[in-house]
């Protein structure tokens, strides 16, 4: 009624009503309906019913409406934040997979891997033997810690399904080849991505930082144990020529790494309870006897990586021997310990010859000083991945300077495909 339309906006000489500018300015003499004292009821309900059509009013008239505006701050705010991990169900991934009868992306004797969409995001399914059974709940523990991990050198864990004695671990897509093969490629053995000095060195400090990284987990209080650092466990990516470690958190989620181990005395562990898994030629030597798993031996993989890394060879090979008829092995730390004490020499006829003696021979022979030093037999003399951060920079920016000294392109884009 006119009377309670007076209650609220007193008449004024101007029998217009006052029109507002922008729809989230309040007029001043528009008052809350508490302020009145005992209201009747038909005032009330007028009131409230005024109120509502006044809202109304400012929010359809307006060309930028509130909610709109709150939606699109939501979404862009939930956008920016890190994805939660997923428990998926088995079913969604059974059928992605096809009932995993589609085909493999990978497979060894430990696991296999298909290529996917899941939530309509590019994925890699990895599926493992489980070698402690784990409870949903433990298991949520584990991935909201894994799964809050960000680093460049890190392929990031999305989520995981447990399905009887196997776990499924949904890893981001990361288009690109494994170091294995950049290094060796099987088409053509004379290409390599990795055709100089500093794209071997940017691989070098890429592995270090990342495993450096998940040993302390800087931020996450806390620290883990890769346990299957090898050249094909690490991506280079296609489109920066950088590498990313696959498999974090598989060992502390399939029960290869636990609190117990840590307590254990240095004896063999028998070999009906403890099964070691590992890949011949990156497994350290305590590994090889007791089967503990620990950040040290990650620091030996680590050491073998560099050494194929700067020699091209693989880690460990069987060669024909024409003088016995037979076959010799041939491990990639014994030829390196072999060129390091021939010294600058020795090394520089060591290193992978499709780099064309292009590369500065004294960072080479402290490189492999380096990697020697992570492969030392007894566990304690091995340095942590923090001193070993330190020396690989130091000797990668030793590297960029040679290459600014004579010329040389630092910033190369190469394709993966053999020419």
């Amino acid at each position: 009624s006119r009377k309670s339309t007076d209650a609220i906006q007193p008449a004024s000489s101007n029998s217009k009503r006052r029109s507002f500018s922008s729809p989230f300015q309040t007029p001043k003499s528009l008052k809350p309906a508490s302020s009145f004292s005992d209201p009747s009821p038909s005032t009330t309900s007028t009131t409230n019913d005024l109120a509502s059509s006044s809202s109304n009013f400012y929010f359809n008239s307006s060309s930028y409406s509130l909610s709109t505006q709150t939606s699109n701050t939501l979404s862009s705010l939930r956008a920016s934040l890190p994805e939660n991990p997923h428990i998926y169900d088995f079913s969604l991934i059974s059928s992605a997979t096809t009932n995993f009868l589609s085909k493999r992306f990978s497979s060894s004797s430990s696991s296999s891997s298909w290529l996917c969409h899941l939530h309509g995001q590019q994925v890699v399914v990895i599926r493992r033997k489980l070698r402690r059974s784990i409870e949903l709940d433990d298991l949520v523990h584990k991935l909201s810690v894994i799964c809050r991990s960000h680093h460049s050198s890190l392929i990031k864990l999305l989520g995981a399904s447990l399905s009887g004695n196997f776990v499924y671990l949904v890893y981001e897509y990361v288009k690109g080849a494994n170091l294995g093969d950049c290094l060796r490629n099987p088409k053509n053995p004379s290409f390599t991505p990795l055709s100089s000095w500093i794209s071997r060195m940017q691989i070098a400090i890429d592995i270090a930082h990342g495993l450096d990284y998940i040993h302390h987990c800087s931020g996450l209080e806390t620290s883990f144990t890769h346990n299957h650092i090898k050249v094909t466990s690490i991506i280079v990516a296609e489109d920066s020529l950088t590498a990313k470690i696959c498999h974090f958190g598989t060992a502390e989620i399939c029960g290869e790494v636990s609190k117990e181990e840590g307590s254990r005395s240095l004896g063999r562990t028998d070999s009906k309870v403890m099964k070691i898994e590992g890949t011949r030629g990156y497994m350290a030597p305590e590994l090889q006897f007791n089967g503990l798993v620990t950040q040290k031996c990650d620091v030996y993989a680590f050491g073998v990586v560099v050494l194929e890394l700067l020699s091209g060879e693989e880690a460990l090979k069987f060669m024909f021997d024409e003088g016995d008829g037979g076959y010799k092995r041939v491990s990639v730390i014994d030829t390196a310990r072999e060129a390091a004490a021939g010294g600058s020499g020795g090394v520089r006829r060591w290193v992978d010859r499709r780099l064309k003696d292009s590369f500065p021979v004294e960072v080479a022979e402290k490189m492999v000083l380096v990697a020697l030093e992570c492969l030392k037999e007894d566990p304690e003399r091995r340095p942590e991945m923090k001193k070993v951060v330190g020396k690989v920079s130091k000797l990668y920016l030793e590297s960029k300077n040679w290459a600014d000294n004579i010329g040389l392109p630092t910033d190369i884009s190469v394709s993966m495909a053999p020419r």
